[in-house]
C-alpha cells in the first residue's frame, strides 16, 4: 500500500507526472442490481432478454442498451436495493478476479453464490481520496457540470470551456493537458457558486451526489484498486465517521482491515406532495476490525491494542435506525419517486437544525442514544475541534485518562461527560488545550 501512497513524492519530470495521479483500478463492485422498470415487466421479450443476460453475467449497462437497441425501450432498467454486493467478470479488467473475490468472501444462502459482507483495506490515510466525492450532471456525452472546493472553502460548479475555434485552419484549436475547466457562469449560476436549492439540473434530478469506494481486498491479486459506486449521503456520512473513528484510534486509516457490508436502515424522504414518509433501505456499512475501547483508554498500556487490533468493535449502528448529521455537501432536502430510487439508499434527506452538529441544544443526554452513538457524537467533535489529527490524538488520549481513568470509553457516564466538554469547547477551544497540556505534563511525572 505505501508504494500507492508514495506514488511520485517528487518534483515533476515528465508530461505524465504533471498530471493528477490516481491509483489505477481493475474493476468495479456495485452496491445494487437493476430491474425492468413496472411498465416493461409486462412485455415477455423484454424479460426474457433480461432474464437471459443477466444469467449470462453481462453487465445492467449492455443489458440496457440491448434493450434500447433491439426493443426499441428507453429507459428500461431502475435501480433497486438489495442485501448483496454484485461481483461480476464483465466489471473486472481481468474476469478471474470477480470469481476470485467470490470464492474467498462469497455466501450462498439458498440463492447461490453472493457477496454479503467482505473484508477491504485503504491505500491512502486521506479519508477523502479513500471516497471521492462531488455533485455531479452528466449528459448522453459525459459529465457536463461538477462540483469542486476552492481554497476560500466555498463549493463551485464547474465545468469545460468551450473548445476554441482555430480560424486559420478552420476546426477546433487542440487542448495541451486536456480540456480546460472553469467556473460555471450562466443566468442560472450567475456566480459559480454549487446551490442545490437554486440549479435547474439538480432540481430536475439530473445532478446528483456521487461517490465511490477505492480500495484493495485482502489476498486478491491486480494492480490496483476496485470502486464501489454510492449515490447516498447517508452511506457517505456513516463512512467518513468510521473513517475518522479509526484514525483518531490509530492516527492511520492504512493497514486496518476494514469491512464492507449491507443492512437495513429507517430512511426519511420527502415523497412527492412534499411530505415526510419513512421507508426501509439496504444501505452499505463501513465497519472495521479494531479494539475501539482499548485504543481510546488513553493509558500508555493499551499501546498493544494499536499493534494487534484484532477484536472486532462495531463503529457504525448498533439498531436499524439511521440519525442525521452534518452534511459535507450541505445537500437540501430532494425528493424522489418509486421508479427513480438510487440504488444504494435514498436520495432524499431531512435535517433538523439540531442535527447537524449531531446535538441539540439540549445538553442532556439523550436517553434513546447507545454508547456507539455517544462515540460518533465524540468523534464528529473531536474532529471539529482538531484533535483527530495524529500529532494532538496522544495528548487527548492521556487528557481522558487522567480524567476520568482506565476504561472510560466504556463508561456511558463518562462519555457523556466528554461530550458535553467537548461540546463546551467548541466556543472556547483554548480552555481545553490549557487543560490537554496541564494533563500531559502530570502524565510526564508518573
Amino acid at each position: 500500500m505505501n508504494a500507492v501512497v508514495q506514488m511520485f513524492d517528487h518534483a515533476p519530470r515528465s508530461l505524465v507526472e504533471e498530471r493528477v495521479v490516481r491509483p489505477p483500478t481493475i474493476g468495479k463492485i456495485r452496491p445494487g442490481i437493476k430491474v425492468l422498470t413496472r411498465a416493461h415487466q409486462s412485455n415477455e421479450k423484454a424479460v426474457k432478454l433480461y432474464n437471459d443476460m443477466v444469467a449470462a453475467g453481462e453487465s445492467f449497462e449492455a443489458i440496457g442498451k440491448l434493450l434500447e437497441t433491439s426493443l426499441k425501450l428507453r429507459n428500461a432498467l431502475i435501480p433497486r436495493n438489495v442485501d448483496y454486493f454484485v461481483c461480476r467478470r464483465s466489471d473486472f479488467s481481468n474476469p478471474d478476479t470477480a470469481d476470485e473475490i467470490l470464492r474467498l468472501y462469497g455466501e450462498d444462502r439458498g440463492q447461490g453464490l453472493r457477496l454479503y459482507r467482505f473484508p477491504i483495506m485503504f491505500a491512502f490515510d486521506d479519508w477523502l481520496r479513500n471516497v471521492p466525492n462531488q455533485m455531479a450532471a452528466y449528459t448522453t456525452t459525459g459529465r457536463q457540470y461538477f462540483s469542486e472546493y476552492d481554497r476560500d472553502g466555498k463549493r463551485y460548479c464547474k465545468t469545460y470551456a468551450p473548445v476554441e475555434r482555430n480560424a486559420r485552419a478552420q476546426r477546433a484549436r487542440r487542448s495541451f493537458g486536456g480540456r480546460l475547466v472553469v467556473h460555471r457562469q450562466d443566468d442560472d449560476i450567475p456566480d459559480g457558486v454549487c446551490d442545490p436549492h437554486v440549479c435547474p439540473q439538480y432540481q430536475d434530478r439530473k445532478c446528483n451526489l456521487t461517490a465511490n469506494f477505492v480500495f484493495a481486498v485482502p489476498d486478491v491479486k491486480g494492480l490496483g484498486l476496485i470502486e464501489l459506486p454510492t449515490n447516498s449521503i447517508y452511506v457517505l456520512q456513516k463512512a467518513y465517521s468510521a473513517m475518522q473513528t479509526v484514525a483518531l484510534a490509530r492516527g492511520r486509516l492504512t493497514g486496518t482491515r476494514f469491512w464492507l457490508s449491507k443492512k437495513e436502515f429507517d430512511i426519511t424522504r420527502i415523497d412527492d406532495s412534499g411530505q415526510a414518509v419513512r421507508q426501509k433501505q439496504m444501505l452499505t456499512v463501513l465497519d472495521a476490525d479494531i479494539d475501539l475501547g482499548a485504543l481510546l483508554d488513553g493509558a500508555d498500556e493499551a499501546q498493544p491494542a494499536l499493534d494487534a487490533a484484532s477484536r472486532a468493535v462495531a463503529l457504525l449502528e448498533s439498531d436499524g435506525s439511521v440519525q442525521s448529521i452534518a452534511d459535507p455537501l450541505h445537500q437540501p432536502e430532494q425528493r424522489q419517486c418509486d421508479d427513480e430510487r438510487p440504488g444504494d439508499g435514498a436520495s432524499s434527506v431531512i435535517y433538523d437544525d439540531d442535527d447537524r452538529d449531531g446535538s441539540s441544544d439540549d445538553d442532556s443526554p439523550d436517553p434513546n442514544e447507545t454508547l456507539e452513538d455517544k462515540r460518533h457524537r465524540m468523534s464528529d467533535l473531536l474532529h471539529r475541534l482538531g484533535l483527530s489529527q495524529p500529532e494532538r490524538q496522544n495528548g487527548f488520549r492521556k487528557y481522558a485518562h487522567q480524567t476520568y481513568g482506565r476504561g472510560w470509553i466504556e463508561r456511558i457516564a463518562d462519555v457523556d461527560a466528554m461530550n458535553a466538554r467537548l461540546k463546551t469547547a467548541l466556543d472556547d477551544p483554548a480552555a481545553l488545550d490549557v487543560e490537554i497540556q496541564y494533563a500531559i505534563a502530570q502524565a510526564a511525572y508518573v
